[in-house]
């Protein structure tokens, strides 16, 4: 297929599928991967979409990409990010997990963990901590996003302020290179914010995939954090601000 016939299918598919693979693209078209990457490169630089590793994500400054895109966007990476956070939580410590697909993941590479409490605005890690019998699971309140099993608003929030707990994990849609988190939802986001307020501790769990990105609303600075978790090194002038922030960089 010419290249001509390859672009806007390529962001047909893009629009209907919220990503697109290198290797599922050149098997579709019978091309090279070198190939898809150049049609990826071109569609990017004309702005129609977002090159991430691996392939390329629809390209949004106001709206996030669906929750099944998400969860499935560099999935191992976010599985290897949430096995390296997990090492790190000791027993009997009591943790909030945000809402995120990869804090659904340290959910799941948590349910052998022993003796945690658990505090969480999403559904989906509540079920999956309560198969863990050693772990107390506690859900806030709040208003129910169907998309993700997320809770957020003022009840969420509110909740919050019953608990100060040793770590708080969260998550973003994008970091920039000013070392900002970034997200799409003001409500999740003033939720992260009190998060942040009321941890000992706060971590983020990010894959690259997030400094492909931008995003409207502003959660805090890295600055503001302990730690972060990733599955790559950050850009040289960023690391340099973690290092000057005294923000410890764990790359899965």
């Amino acid at each position: 297929m010419a290249q001509g016939f390859r672009l806007p299918e390529i962001l047909r598919i893009v629009q209907t599928e919220g990503q697109v693979t290198v290797d599922g693209l050149a098997a579709r078209f019978g091309v090279t991967a070198q190939t898809v990457r150049r049609d990826l490169a071109e569609l990017d630089e004309a702005g129609k979409l977002e090159r991430v590793h691996g392939g390329a994500i629809l390209r949004s400054g106001t709206v996030n990409i669906g929750y099944a895109e998400r969860a499935a966007l560099n999935a191992d990476a976010k599985e290897r990010i949430a096995r390296a956070c997990a090492a790190e939580i000791p027993t009997g410590a009591s943790v909030f997990l945000a809402i995120g697909t990869t804090t659904e993941a340290l959910a799941r590479a948590l349910v052998a963990h022993p003796g945690l409490m658990v505090v969480t605005n999403n559904l989906t890690i509540a079920n999956t901590l309560a198969r863990n019998p050693a772990c107390e699971v506690i859900v806030t309140g709040g208003t129910l996003r169907r998309s993700d099993g997320g809770l957020t608003g003022p009840l969420t929030e509110a909740a919050l302020g019953q608990f100060k707990v040793d770590i708080a994990v969260i998550g973003c849609s994008a970091l920039d290179a000013e070392g900002d988190m970034l997200d799409y939802d003001i409500h999740e986001v003033g939720v992260s914010r009190a998060l942040i307020a009321r941890a000992r501790r706060a971590w983020l769990v990010a894959d690259r995939s997030k400094l492909d990105r931008a995003a409207p609303a502003h959660i805090a600075s890295l600055s503001a954090l302990e730690a972060v978790f990733t599955d790559s090194q950050l850009p040289a002038p960023l690391t340099r601000r973690c290092a000057d922030w005294g923000v410890r960089v764990v790359v899965a």
